[in-house]
């Protein structure tokens, strides 16, 4: 049993992955074959991993199981076995990547800046740099985190958020890539066709010829830290130290809340370290799943 405010949220949660499942997500996940009726349905398997992760901070499939068997068998006594559960949660990744896309569509903030975004990434470990990759190798690559000064095997999670002022920013959009792509790669394919927009970034978002055409093509701006620029003489360096200095704090300032919002989306769901993953479809799951495990509190 659990308690009764914990009950609501449950129950709560379950109504909307029903109402979007009504909307377009069972389509996605749909079985056309004799065996197409489930005693326990995808939106409660759903429901149970959502709600326990993000209320009860069990982060392993495992875990989920154990505590549901424990605790929530009177809400779902067709449970079964951890294998089962297991089987089927692996079938819902694209499920929880357009339940993610919703969650941003229908909770937007009010507050966000939509002329200002906050551009970063984070890496998602799958197995050390030393060693070599084992699963889902179509997906993962070696790549360098040189904030954590060390390299990994895995996906790098790249986070485009509208501002909002003195809070997290909030997910315009979500990508994916093997962990060696660049965060500057990924902006010219991406968002680099986003038009009167104010971008924020770190260093590796320099490129001065690039953004230079972009401001006169789409009229949106990069403002990165100032970085060296090779060749430059002692004098000009010490020159302008001080402004590239002042203008370098500033930008620092305003793009540190996405790296809260990495911080913060680890602390909710152990969403870095996917070292415990055994299948390309677990790793999907692992990603999406924990993201919208994070975000499904909006709905409160």
């Amino acid at each position: 049993m659990i308690l009764e405010a914990k009950a609501v949220k449950l129950i709560k949660i379950y109504f909307y992955i029903c109402k979007r499942f009504e909307d377009d997500l069972e389509y996605l996940c749909k079985r056309y074959s004799n065996n197409d009726k489930q005693e326990l349905t995808d939106q409660e398997i759903m429901t149970i991993y959502l709600y326990i992760m993000l209320e009860e901070q069990r982060f392993k499939i495992k875990q989920i199981h154990r505590f549901a068997n424990e605790y929530l068998r009177s809400w779902f006594p067709k449970l079964g076995s951890y294998a089962a559960f297991n089987n089927r949660l692996n079938r819902l990744s694209e499920v929880f990547k357009h339940l993610i896309v919703s969650l941003f569509d229908e909770f937007q903030p009010e507050d966000c800046y939509l002329d200002q975004s906050l551009l970063d990434s984070m890496p998602i470990i799958t197995c050390s740099g030393k060693r070599s990759p084992k699963v889902a190798t179509e997906l993962v690559d070696k790549g360098e985190c040189s904030s954590k000064g060390m390299y990994y095997n895995g996906l790098k999670l790249h986070a485009l958020g509208f501002r909002r002022k003195d809070k997290l920013p909030f997910p315009e959009q979500l990508l994916i890539t093997p962990a060696s792509i660049n965060d500057l790669s990924v902006f010219k394919y991406a968002w680099s066709n986003i038009t009167k927009r104010c971008f924020w970034g770190d260093k590796i978002y320099y490129n001065k010829d690039f953004f230079d055409r972009i401001k006169t093509e789409k009229n949106s701006t990069m403002l990165t830290p100032v970085k060296a620029v090779k060749g430059q003489t002692v004098w000009d360096k010490q020159f302008n130290k001080a402004a590239a200095a002042l203008f370098s704090k500033a930008v620092s300032k305003i793009r540190k809340p996405i790296e809260a919002l990495f911080n913060w989306l680890i602390e909710k769901t152990d969403f870095q370290r996917a070292s415990k993953v055994r299948s390309t479809k677990g790793l999907l799951v692992h990603v999406f799943g924990k993201i919208a495990a994070a975000f499904i509190n909006l709905i409160f």
